[in-house]
């Protein structure tokens, strides 16, 4: 196993590891706070877990955030789930004071991709970039951030035009939404035993496990989601281009696992996962006519010599303050990232200028 890498700030701190490109830990400061976000499973130390053959690399060391290339399920048979990004070795090519560079051992379709990690230096902000250069193809990705709370939240997300359920009940028994199903607002989403379940206040059930595609409405130039977390009275917060990544998926996982090695232990986990991919069908969906690509969006980047894409995408955390229930948006303009409440308070935080749209 390789030794985790970190990286320190006066706003944060983070551990990645190497083995299988995720975050196992990370923390933010701010305001006099320490706040914790992410989420990593208890196997990942136990050996059990660590010795189970059938188990992917991804979800042997699942923790926190890990980029997926493809996204779910990739045509190749051989390739574990969520892609060799999140399931292979991650080569250290730069440190610096802040930040880590890091390629992909292994290509994917025949694609060089390297990640870049910083923590500002001014903010709790985590930015990070990914690189995919070349290769073949059309490739789903993803980001995979696993957020947990200790009780409940509140969810509060830009604009969308649809939100989606998969074509299959995501976990037969223990999902409490109705699977297929389509809704244009997040309060108002079929349930399974047909009353309305409202997507916007957490847990949305007991003992539960659930999959929702939402789209980004048209034209929108910034996507945004960010989770009140009652217990620990913060905001946590992501932002992402939507004309790269015009997909959010919530993953509800609060119980409704109970198979080795999850044993019903995983509780309170929402995955909010900025994408461009076509649902957990995975790779082979996105070569064909879905849902997701029938509302006007891609469902996948298209690869090609002598081509690349940029992803980025920044996670934050701050204290809530006094006061704020709901969060009714958040902007970047210049050097500043502006928070606003549903009664027009606003908090502001430094910001890396244009760092969404690649033009620093």
């Amino acid at each position: 196993m390789q030794d985790l890498l970190s990286i320190e700030t006066a706003c944060g701190a983070l551990l990645f590891d190497p083995a299988v490109g995720n975050i196992p830990r990370l923390r933010f400061h701010w305001a006099g706070r320490s706040m914790a976000p992410l989420y990593a499973a208890p196997w990942r130390d136990e050996p059990e877990a660590q010795a189970d053959a059938s188990l992917s690399p991804a979800e042997r060391r699942l923790a926190g955030d890990f980029f997926c290339a493809p996204f779910a399920a990739a045509v190749d048979p051989d390739v574990p789930a969520h892609g060799w990004t999140a399931n292979s070795p991650w080569r250290l090519e730069d440190r610096r004071a802040g930040r880590l560079r890091f390629g992909l051992v292994r290509d994917v379709h025949g694609a060089r991709i390297t990640k870049d990690l910083a923590l500002a230096e001014d903010a709790p902000l985590v930015y990070q970039e990914h690189r995919i250069e070349g290769g073949e193809g059309l490739l789903p990705v993803s980001h995979h951030p696993m957020l947990h709370l200790s009780g409940q939240g509140r969810f509060f997300t830009s604009k969308k035009r649809a939100i989606f359920t998969p074509e299959q009940v995501f976990q037969p028994g223990r999902s409490c939404l109705a699977y297929p199903t389509r809704a244009t607002e997040l309060t108002q989403v079929a349930g399974a035993n047909g009353a309305p379940v409202d997507l916007t206040r957490w847990p949305i059930g007991v003992r539960n496990e659930d999959f929702v595609t939402l789209v980004e409405a048209p034209g929108a130039t910034l996507g945004w989601s960010a989770v009140i977390r009652e217990d620990e009275d913060d905001i946590v917060f992501f932002l992402k281009d939507p004309t790269v990544l015009p997909i959010t998926m919530l993953w509800f996982s609060n119980g409704g696992r109970d198979h080795a090695p999850w044993n019903g232990r995983v509780l309170g986990v929402t995955g909010i996962e900025d994408a461009c991919f076509a649902g957990p069908a995975g790779e082979a969906a996105a070569l064909r006519e879905n849902p997701i690509s029938a509302e006007g969006v891609a469902t996948g980047l298209p690869l090609g010599e002598g081509r690349s894409h940029t992803v980025r995408h920044v996670m934050g955390a701050v204290p809530r303050p006094a006061g704020w229930t709901e969060i009714a948006g958040i902007s970047v303009a210049g050097d500043r990232l502006t928070i606003s409440d549903g009664a027009g308070r606003q908090m502001s935080l430094p910001w890396r200028r244009d760092f969404l749209k690649g033009l620093e």
